[in-house]
């Protein structure tokens, strides 16, 4: 089959990017052949999967409008036999709601952010242009299945828009092998960090700090007995938060990601909203305990691997959580487990279970 993959915008280091191409590798591995819907800033160079259309429009809703424009000549026999969709547009037979649902994050916002924000944001069209997608995508005449990535976003879909559950599938992220970290590496970056092994090296990573929770996250160190620290990677405004201190150093945009884990002990992400956190995946991965939030997709899954917090707000209960996990013994001791869940959650499983619902409405076998 020819697959027509929609997504508008392109970062060098966004998730769905990074998704999309694993997945349109899979799916040549597999036999089928893909062409990307995307508009002009996604350079050529990053598609080695197939043909690239071009889609004008540089709001959502001219994009969407565009590729409704287009929907006429994509099937039958046309440009493609089946439409799946990472962007919020009119209609596809497949989306996947990896970006989680705007209306409900709308909704957690208001827990966070200060009335004045919450008053301009009724002015900003690109809101009142992803609702209106969002509610036509969700309609009957608009997505034919949906996946979703954690039962969360399962929910908000059937209860903001009464979407037929029966036609929405959970499949969780799944991410590659972790590369290796070179010997030694932990030991040198936290002598770079400023830390001693008797530390506990509490662990932050991401942008949109506001929305992952680093307020909280730094109250709740800081609140915390013994030698913890928190390091904060990731790109936003150190002064917002208290700058670096004792207890707290920013390093900005890290690229060796995998280095930071392992030079970690406990992963932090105390978010108001991620319908399922790579970031914490691969954590798990590098052996690190996770403390999040019922906010975060991640939760559904963590079990004993970590602890999740009720409320993000609440830096007493986050630092709780944290004091249990500066047993370095009971840290070494779980290990173990951590890596044996996120080996769970593979990119090879993902496209699996991805491939497997989008048959049930193909006309065509797809695995």
């Amino acid at each position: 089959m020819k697959i027509g993959l929609v997504r508008r915008g392109y970062s060098a280091t966004g998730g769905a990017e990074a998704y999309l191409k694993r997945f349109a590798k899979a799916l040549r591995e597999a036999g089928h052949e893909c062409l990307l819907f995307t508009s002009a800033d996604w350079p050529a160079s990053e598609w080695p999967y197939g043909e690239i259309e071009v889609v004008p429009g540089r709001s959502p809703k001219a994009f969407a409008a565009a590729i409704e424009r287009a929907r006429p000549r994509l099937r039958p026999h046309g440009a493609c036999d089946y439409l799946f969709s990472l962007e919020r547009i009119y209609a596809c037979d497949a989306y996947r709601a990896g970006d989680g649902v705007h209306r409900a994050w709308l909704r957690r916002r208001d827990a966070f952010e200060p009335a004045w924000k919450r008053w301009t944001r009724g002015f900003n069209p690109k809101h009142r242009q992803l609702l209106e997608l969002e509610a036509r995508l969700f309609s009957s005449d608009g997505a034919g299945i949906v996946i979703a990535n954690c039962r969360m976003v399962k929910e908000e879909i059937v209860r903001e828009y009464g979407y037929p559950p029966s036609r929405i599938h959970v499949v969780y992220n799944g991410l590659p092998p972790m590369p290796p970290v070179e010997p030694g590496r932990r030991e040198a970056l936290r002598v770079e960090w400023g830390l001693s092994e008797a530390d506990t090296a509490v662990f932050f990573a991401g942008s949109g700090w506001e929305r992952k929770g680093l307020r909280a996250a730094v109250e709740a160190v800081n609140r915390m007995q013994g030698r913890p620290v928190l390091i904060v990677a990731g790109k936003g405004d150190p002064k917002a938060y208290g700058g670096s201190t004792a207890r707290v150093r920013f390093l900005g945009p890290v690229k060796n990601m995998p280095a930071c884990y392992a030079a970690a002990d406990v992963f932090l992400l105390p978010t108001y909203y991620d319908p399922f956190s790579n970031a914490c995946l691969e954590a798990l991965a590098a052996g690190l305990p996770v403390v999040t939030t019922s906010a975060n997709g991640v939760s559904e899954v963590l079990g004993a691997c970590g602890d999740v917090i009720a409320n993000p707000a609440d830096s007493g209960a986050i630092a709780r959580a944290l004091e249990g996990w500066t047993d370095p013994e009971r840290r070494v001791a779980i290990r173990p487990r951590l890596r044996e869940l996120a080996s769970r959650f593979t990119i090879e499983a993902n496209v699996k279970a991805t491939l497997a619902a989008m048959e049930t409405n193909s006309a065509k076998p797809l695995v």
